[in-house]
């Protein structure tokens, strides 16, 4: 299904799909009523098994004045459904919406009228986290940069999104020709939290930021997630998005500040990922914390042990130097393999389990 193309749109809205029945009206309802002539909408069905285009087609039926495109391909994951998309799309931006989020009512205008008075490289927007087996309340997430103000300075924006740590590149809205700058395929087939791996680099290739201080999306989070799904692959593709991490900075030269912020938030997803991989059998887990520990090692820009020790000293520039410290105790405790550590996690992480 394809509408007639017209001009050149703003926006394009890039919504990947795989077996999203039930999700994807409440998520094309957040959208298509928002839609207006410089907006076009992108639907990625990766091969789902469900009624998924079904929905789509039923739900562009609706608004026939929308320019709606269902494009069908086998499965690939959702790294290739966003690459696919990127091809797919016209508009000058391009707007990331998971099939299982919802779009906020009046951000299509709101990221118009930043366009048209700002032109940035990206706006990036702040966002709800939503549990909705826990009710409707919401959580909002607000980025550290200023709010309503356009930044020119690219070690400015790297220091503060690499200091917030919130690597979703649906919170971040890049002009197209970012995204077409970069090597291709950009997000890494066959590989979960793609959104890591690409999101630094998409910022290190921008001359200016708008923070547009209100939250775009409603971000589902449940037992459905991919991000739920742990896995002996699960971790070492979490940890490999750091290397990317690593390496991306390195081909932009950033200064060592970037760097030494780089390396604590590498810390924190590390500690993330042992932490999950408790979730795994025994010997499943020993195997998978083995090759996490080795990558991610290998993508600190410096010494763990000085990474630690200014972690732990409060002499970085972050938001929470509490949180650093804890954590900097934490990853201690996990590249030495601590048998307490590794005992009081396995307990928690099943706990856990057991209530979500």
């Amino acid at each position: 299904m394809h509408t007639t193309p017209g001009p050149m749109p703003t926006l394009s809205i890039i919504v990947p799909a795989y077996n999203a029945a039930g999700f994807i009206e409440d998520c094309l309802d957040a959208i298509l009523p928002q839609m207006g002539a410089a907006h076009e909408l992108i639907v990625i069905d990766d091969g789902s098994r469900d009624a998924t285009a079904d929905l789509v087609e039923a739900a562009a039926a609706r608004h026939p004045a929308c320019a709606v495109n269902l494009v069908r391909q086998p499965n690939g994951g959702v790294s290739s459904a966003r690459n696919r998309g990127l091809l797919e799309a016209r508009g000058e931006y391009i707007v990331f919406v998971d099939a299982d989020d919802l779009l906020l009512p009046g951000m299509l205008a709101a990221l118009d009228a930043v366009v048209g008075e700002h032109h940035p490289d990206v706006i990036a927007c702040d966002f709800n986290a939503w549990r909705p087996e826990k009710g409707d309340a919401r959580r909002l997430v607000t980025l550290g940069y200023p709010a309503g103000v356009l930044l020119r300075e690219r070690d400015a924006i790297l220091q503060t999104f690499f200091a917030d740590r919130h690597t979703y590149v649906w919170a971040n809205v890049f002009r197209r020709a970012i995204y077409l700058r970069q090597p291709q395929p950009l997000f890494p087939p066959g590989r979960v939290y793609e959104d890591v791996s690409t999101l630094s680099r998409l910022l290190a290739d921008c001359d200016s930021l708008y923070h547009l201080a209100r939250p775009i999306i409603d971000y589902r989070q449940h037992a459905a997630s991919i991000t739920k799904a742990v896995s002996p692959s699960w971790c070492v593709d979490f940890a490999t998005a750091l290397l990317d991490v690593r390496r991306g900075m390195e081909a932009h030269a950033v200064s060592d500040q970037v760097r030494m912020l780089v390396d604590v938030m590498a810390c924190y997803f590390y500690i993330g990922i042992v932490k999950n991989s408790f979730q795994l059998s025994w010997s499943e887990g020993q195997t998978a914390r083995a090759r996490v520990k080795a990558i991610f090692l290998e993508s600190l820009f410096h010494p763990a042990e000085q990474v630690l020790q200014a972690m732990e000293n409060g002499t970085i520039l972050t938001r929470d130097a509490r949180g650093d410290a804890a954590t900097a105790r934490q990853v201690r405790k996990a590249l030495a393999g601590s048998w307490m550590f590794s005992v009081m996690k396995t307990v928690s992480r099943r706990l856990k389990r057991r209530k979500d």
